[in-house]
C-alpha cells in the first residue's frame, strides 16, 4: 500500500468520519450489543449499515472504489467501533488486511479485479495464516501449494480464520517449492466450496458474533494468476501486513479500554457508600487516575505507530509497543472497571463483564504479547547495530 501521510488527509474529513461512526455506534450498536453478544449472532443488519457507510473500503484508494482515507483515520474508526462492540472490528479488519496485501504487492490487474468489491463489502476478505501447528512460528507453515501447469493445488489445514466462512476472498499463506507464498483464494461464502471446507467452528470466551473457524483444503485448485507477488516472498509480505494488523489490535484495545474507563467513571459517580459517591473515596480516585493515564498513553502509542507506517518508516518496534501496551491496558482496565462496579460488575446487567471477556483477545491476537516483546527487543538491537 502506498504510504499516506496524515497531512494528505484533511483533518476535517477525519473528524467527520469519526463523528459519524461515533453516532452510529451510540444509536445502532450499543442498544443491541448485549442481546447480539449473548446470542452469539452475526450482526447482519449492522454489517449492512457498515457497508453503506463505506467502512470496508476506508483505506482502499478511490480509484478502486474505496474512500481513500489514511491509516490514522482507519484506526480512529476502529477505536470507535470497538468502544461499542469489539467484534465489529474483526469483521472489517480481516478485509482490510487482505486488501492491504493486494494493495502493497498485487499487480494492477489483481487490484482492479479484487479491490472494488472488497471496498464495498460485497465480497469480504479474510486472512489465513495460522495453522494448528503453526501460530507465532510462521516459518512452520505446512499447508502446501504445488504448481500444476497454470494452477496450484492446495492441501492443508488453517486455523483461527476470522470471517473464514463468510469471506469471499481469502489471503492464504502456503508453502511452495520456493518457500512461503501468498495467494488469493476466491470462494462463495459458506461452509464448503470446491475443495475447501470449514472443518470446525471455534467456541470462544468472548469475540462473539463473528465466526472463527478452521479450514481444510483438499486438492483445491488456485489459478497461478492468483499468486500475489513473487513465489517464496510470502513471509516478508505477511510481516508487513501484520504490522497493520498489530496497529489495528492496539486501536481495538484502546476502544475496549476507553469503554471500561467510561463505565467505571460513570458508575463511580452514582454508586454511594458510607454516605457519598465512591468517586469521592481516595482509593477509587487513584484507580481512575491510573486508568486514564494508561488509556491516553495507549492511544498515543497507537497513533505514533500508525503515523510511522503512513510515512513509510520502519514500524515493527512501534507497532509491537502499541499492541503490547494497549492490549495489556485493556485487560487491566476491564478488571479495574469490574472492581469499581463491585458485585454488579460480575453480572450481565452491566457491559464490563463483556469487556473483560473481549480484552484477552488483544493480548493473544496478531502475535502474543510474549512475541511482541521479542519483536521489540530484536528491532531495537537491529537499529542499534545500524540494520
Amino acid at each position: 500500500m502506498t504510504p499516506q501521510s496524515s497531512e494528505n488527509i484533511d483533518e476535517s474529513v477525519r473528524l467527520e468520519m469519526v463523528e459519524t461512526v461515533r453516532r452510529f455506534v451510540a444509536n445502532e450498536v450499543i442498544p443491541v450489543v448485549a442481546e447480539l453478544e449473548r446470542a452469539d449472532s452475526f450482526p447482519a443488519e449492522i454489517v449492512e449499515q457498515m457497508r453503506q457507510m463505506g467502512l470496508f473500503g476506508i483505506t482502499i484508494p478511490e480509484a478502486y472504489g474505496g474512500l481513500g482515507l489514511d491509516l490514522l483515520t482507519y484506526i480512529s474508526v476502529i477505536e470507535e467501533l470497538s468502544y461499542g462492540w469489539m467484534s465489529l472490528t474483526g469483521i472489517i479488519n480481516t478485509n482490510n488486511m487482505a486488501a492491504t496485501l493486494i494493495m502493497a504487492h498485487g499487480t494492477e490487474e489483481q487490484k482492479q479485479r479484487w479491490l472494488p468489491t472488497m471496498a464495498t463489502g460485497e465480497r469480504r476478505g479474510a486472512l489465513s495464516l495460522s495453522e494448528p501447528d503453526a501460530g507465532s512460528d510462521t516459518r512452520a507453515i505446512s499447508c502446501k501449494a504445488v504448481r500444476d501447469g497454470e494452477e496450484y493445488i492446495v492441501n492443508g489445514s488453517k486455523a483461527w480464520v476470522t470471517n473464514g466462512e463468510r469471506a469471499g476472498i481469502v489471503a492464504l499463506a502456503a508453502r511452495t517449492e520456493e518457500g512461503i507464498s501468498t495467494f488469493i483464494v476466491e470462494k462463495e461464502p459458506g461452509p464448503t466450496f470446491e475443495g475447501i471446507s470449514v472443518s470446525k467452528h471455534v467456541a470462544k470466551l468472548g469475540y462473539k458474533g463473528v465466526e472463527t473457524v478452521e479450514m481444510a483444503y483438499t486438492d483445491h485448485r488456485i489459478p497461478a494468476a492468483n499468486l500475489v507477488g513473487e513465489p517464496g516472498r510470502g513471509l516478508s509480505q505477511i510481516l508487513g501486513v501484520l504490522e497493520v494488523g498489530r496497529i489495528n489490535i492496539a486501536a481495538r484495545a484502546v476502544g475496549v479500554a476507553r469503554a471500561a474507563f467510561d463505565a467505571a467513571l460513570s458508575y463511580a459517580q452514582v454508586r454511594t457508600t458510607f454516605g457519598k459517591p465512591i468517586a469521592e473515596h481516595q482509593a477509587i480516585q487513584l484507580k481512575l487516575a491510573d486508568m486514564a493515564t494508561r488509556l491516553e498513553a495507549s492511544r498515543l502509542l497507537t497513533r505514533n505507530a500508525a503515523e510511522r507506517k503512513m510515512a513509510g518508516l520502519r514500524c515493527d518496534v512501534e507497532a509491537g509497543m502499541a499492541k503490547l501496551f494497549a492490549s495489556e491496558t485493556a485487560l487491566d482496565l476491564s478488571m479495574e472497571a469490574m472492581r469499581i462496579h463491585g458485585g454488579v460488575g460480575y453480572t450481565t446487567e452491566f457491559p464490563v463483564e463483556r469487556l473483560y471477556r473481549d480484552a484477552p483477545l488483544m493480548v493473544i491476537g496478531e502475535g502474543t504479547n510474549e512475541i511482541q516483546r521479542l519483536v521489540i527487543a530484536r528491532g531495537l538491537l537491529a537499529r542499534a547495530q545500524g540494520n
